[in-house]
């Protein structure tokens, strides 16, 4: 078990199962059931250790990364990443009034970072994105008419790619592998 997510899905579980068969329990009632079955008292004391454990120092959990792709204009951004590939805007951040924007936008599982800082990050960058279903995602593409970008699909020796291309040259390849 990595955390106490796992632990409330386990709890989740039991009580649908034994919905299931007509026994009614609450959510807390179910969480304090898996604390037993760990050998806790309660499901507080397991919550806490396994948040103990979580920040452990041998503990490494490394996570995908998130690309930062750089902007220069954040309409043309939002029209496209927004209105086009059907991201949506998580949150945005300025550090002042006149200060450039540093944003995460997402679809489904995948975060993109967008940013104005010149540090951040060069245009022209890519990032290769693993997808199922790629064939009705260029189709959901091509069927908004986005007057700038009609991808195709390519067959690789790895998969079939989309290649989309934003209005400041950063490419993605979402790719459904053989």
């Amino acid at each position: 078990m990595r955390d106490f997510r796992d632990a409330k899905l386990m709890a989740k579980a039991l009580r649908q199962a034994l919905a299931g068969r007509e026994i009614t329990l609450t959510h807390s009632e179910t969480l304090e059931i898996v604390a037993r079955q760990f050998g806790f008292d309660q499901w507080n004391i397991l919550a806490a250790r396994l948040d103990e454990a979580d920040a452990s120092p041998g503990n490494i959990d490394i996570e995908p990364p998130i690309p930062i792709f750089r902007i220069f204009d954040i309409d043309k951004a939002m029209e496209f990443y927004c209105g086009f590939l059907g991201f949506r805007l998580d949150w945005k951040h300025r550090f002042g009034d006149q200060f450039p924007l540093y944003c995460q936008v997402s679809r489904g599982s995948m975060l993109l970072h967008l940013s104005e800082h010149s540090g951040d990050a060069s245009p022209g960058a890519r990032a290769f994105v693993p997808v199922s279903g790629v064939r009705a995602f260029q189709a959901e593409l091509v069927g908004k008419n986005y007057r700038y970008m009609k991808p195709g699909l390519e067959e690789a020796p790895w998969g079939l790619e989309m290649q989309v291309v934003d209005p400041f040259n950063n490419r993605i390849t979402f790719c459904e592998r053989c």
